[in-house]
């Protein structure tokens, strides 16, 4: 198929400045996520959190070296969760740029490049832990059964840095989490821990929570990463819904003049033929006419219909052989920096995380993705900064619901799960916001720009500092946090509260597709359940003071997306797209108050994306299957409205009334009712 064929795919637009800032370093060689994380090194137990490709691993090079030569720790032991990516850990002559020390590994305690089976390798590990060498490498296999045969103890007074943090969990067939915890609670060992995706509401948590609260964390956002780039400016995050064999459809959203990685579905998923091979085959005969193999890199040769000669990376091959050479050409370190060694690459499991091709500018990833980790994952190859790459996009190719399917139920799920991720995204890549209660006390902040008419002490102000990447907005009536705990929480986990938002089934299909609904039912309800049930420990005051910032979040990038949403036709925005949206949203506005905030839908502008790609008579359907499921107040539900109604009454002298034109005042004396009856049914405890 030729480019002509392609279709545009409705997608948000996120344009970042290009200041060049995230790639320039200081006297000691660093950039500035590794400058921030060094001035934590002083810290037992450190928990870094930024994008692929901000430099994490040199971070941890930089804070080892000087934990060994400054803080007493005898070695330092770095876990990866793959032999590939402990190249990333090679020989690093840091001192060339201004640091005091290089970084080196002897050969023989880079045990991802040591041959033979496990058992050696762990054998290996005991030698090292006896030895006077400093510092060892190896995979979390490796580790884990190292732990199991030598002990904890034997880890005393050493750093164990654990790269890729998200493959840790809290559950307790974990044995990588259990291996932590266990060396937490004997409180003799540094941890590092480095993660460019970390939800712990991605299926488990991570950490429980009293260990995680003895970790300093540095965070370091993708929006000062992407902002900072010398060449990349413009992301683009969508997704296509196609009908039939997705192999027929592919071809309309890959532009075969775009460097791309493209993600086949797994063989257990509904988007799959069940047969890889011919699936990459059928893609390969798609895009042109076959030439052979590469007989040095394994590379396929297919010259396409304009005459260029492409050169397609297959590593979904079975034969290992082929596999590997393949691989091992997409490593070749000569190569790095050569645009045209490779076009495409094709895979299933691989060339996620610790995949550095800086050169991709699209991610084109078939089939819904479980995990908000692994989408991270994805997107983070196409984000790498390269030499005239101004763009780059993720695209997301989902199974259009077909209401003759028998498996239209999971199709409709996939369907509300991939659109949740997409809003996540966008969360993720939007600069970050610091909220604060209007009062006629409320001044300028210092290192804020707010706008071309400056601050006006009458309304509330949004002031943006694009050093940091930072929003500060005024909202009248908002709720501030009176613990350190609910203030770390409204500075850090905003995301990880929308997370749990958008991954809510019954949230998601309500906010798309629900006509009658009162938007407090989500915004209050929904998400006062959430804030209860991820933070228990919160008092009510904090617990509220966390909903209206993550909803206030999430409904502000929403309302702002709209200036930023490119249809069929859209031009480029501009670096300021986004920014602009967020102080419009709040200019327009009579009082940017959070009353106001609770009664806007955050789903509508997902709603207007998602008709733009489905067919209208699939759109339906959903909405058919959907409206289907809606069931009557639960005891739960009607609890919590009973609490509304009873809070209503202290503030305005009245119970609410189920005759209200308020159709949430309505809704709460709909539940007020329900509470009795349910009381006297004995449904509550």
């Amino acid at each position: 198929m030729t480019n002509e064929g392609r279709i545009s795919v409705p997608h948000v637009t996120v344009t970042y400045a290009q200041n060049g800032s995230s790639t320039v370093s200081n006297e000691l060689g660093m950039r500035p996520m590794q400058e921030r994380a060094y001035e934590k090194r002083g810290e037992q137990y450190l928990l870094i959190k930024s994008p692929p490709a901000s430099g994490k691993s040199r971070a941890l090079m930089f804070i080892a070296l000087d934990k060994l030569h400054n803080q007493d720790v005898k070695q330092a032991v770095i876990v990866v969760p793959e032999k590939a990516i402990g190249a990333s850990f090679n020989d690093e002559p840091l001192s060339n740029f201004g640091f005091w020390a290089d970084w080196r590994v002897e050969p023989k305690w880079n045990l991802c490049n040591a041959p033979g089976a496990e058992g050696g390798k762990v054998n290996a590990v005991g030698k090292f832990l006896e030895s006077d060498n400093q510092i060892l490498v190896c995979t979390h296999a490796t580790f884990r059964f190292a732990v199991d045969k030598f002990g904890a103890e034997s880890f005393d007074g050493r750093l164990i840095a654990v790269d890729e943090f998200h493959h840790v969990s809290a559950n307790p067939d974990n044995k990588l989490g259990q291996h932590l915890n266990e060396f937490i609670s004997r409180d003799k060992v540094h941890i590092v821990a480095m993660t460019g995706s970390y939800f712990r509401g991605d299926a488990e948590p991570v950490l429980i929570p009293h260990d995680e609260a003895k970790f300093d964390v540095v965070t370091y956002t993708y929006y000062e990463q992407l902002n900072g780039y010398e060449y990349l400016k413009t992301l683009d995050i969508g997704y296509f819904f196609y009908s039939g064999s997705y192999t027929d459809d592919i071809l309309r959203v890959l532009d075969t003049n775009e460097k791309t990685i493209v993600h086949i579905p797994s063989v257990n998923s509904r988007e799959s033929t069940k047969d890889k091979i011919r699936e990459v085959e059928h893609i390969i005969d798609e895009l042109g006419e076959w030439l052979g193999t590469d007989p040095d890199t394994g590379f396929q040769l297919v010259k396409i219909e304009d005459g260029r000669l492409l050169r397609i990376a297959d590593i979904v091959d079975d034969d290992s052989t082929k596999r590997d050479r393949v691989v091992t050409a997409l490593k070749d370190s000569d190569q790095k920096t050569n645009r045209d060694h490779v076009d495409i690459i094709i895979a299933l499991g691989m060339a996620k995380e610790g995949f550095d091709w800086i050169w991709c500018e699209h991610a084109l990833t078939v089939g819904y993705r479980s995990s908000l980790t692994e989408i991270v994952q994805i997107i983070g190859r196409a984000t790498r900064d390269a030499k005239g790459k101004t763009r780059a996009r993720f695209t997301n190719l989902i199974a259009e619901p077909d209401a003759s399917e028998e498996a239209v139920t999971e199709a409709v799920n996939d369907t509300l799960k991939a659109i949740a991720a997409s809003l996540l995204m966008e969360q993720v890549l939007a600069p970050r916001f610091n909220f604060t209660p209007k009062t006629p006390q409320n001044g300028p902040v210092e290192g804020f720009d707010y706008g071309d008419d400056g601050y006006d002490p009458k309304r509330e102000n949004v002031g943006f500092n694009k050093e940091t990447g930072q929003f500060q907005i005024e909202i009248t009536g908002l709720a501030q946090p009176k613990s350190q705990e609910g203030e770390r929480v409204c500075r850090e986990d905003l995301n990880e509260v929308i997370a749990a938002f958008v991954q809510d089934k019954k949230t998601v299909e309500r906010g798309l597709f629900d006509e009658e609904l009162v938007p407090a039912e989500l915004t209050q309800m929904r998400m006062g359940a959430i804030i209860r049930d991820k933070y228990p420990e919160l008092d009510e005051g904090d617990q509220e003071a966390v909903r209206q910032h993550a909803i206030a979040a999430f409904t502000i990038v929403q309302q702002a997306k709209e200036t930023v949403v490119e249809g069929d036709e859209g031009e480029q925005g501009s670096s300021t797209a986004l920014i602009d949206g967020v102080r419009k949203f709040a200019m327009d506005v009579r009082e940017l108050d959070i009353d106001l905030i609770d009664s806007i839908n955050p789903f509508g502008e997902a709603y207007a994306i998602l008709a733009k790609t489905m067919n209208e008579e699939s759109l339906k359907a959903v909405a058919t299957i959907i409206s289907g499921r809606r069931t009557a107040l639960s005891p739960d539900e009607a609890k919590d409205l009973a609490t509304r109604a009873y809070r209503f009454k202290k503030e305005r002298g009245r119970l609410p009334s189920a005759t209200s034109a308020d159709a949430w005042e309505c809704r709460m004396a709909e539940g007020a009712a329900a509470f009795v009856r349910f009381k006297k049914e004995g449904r509550y405890d």
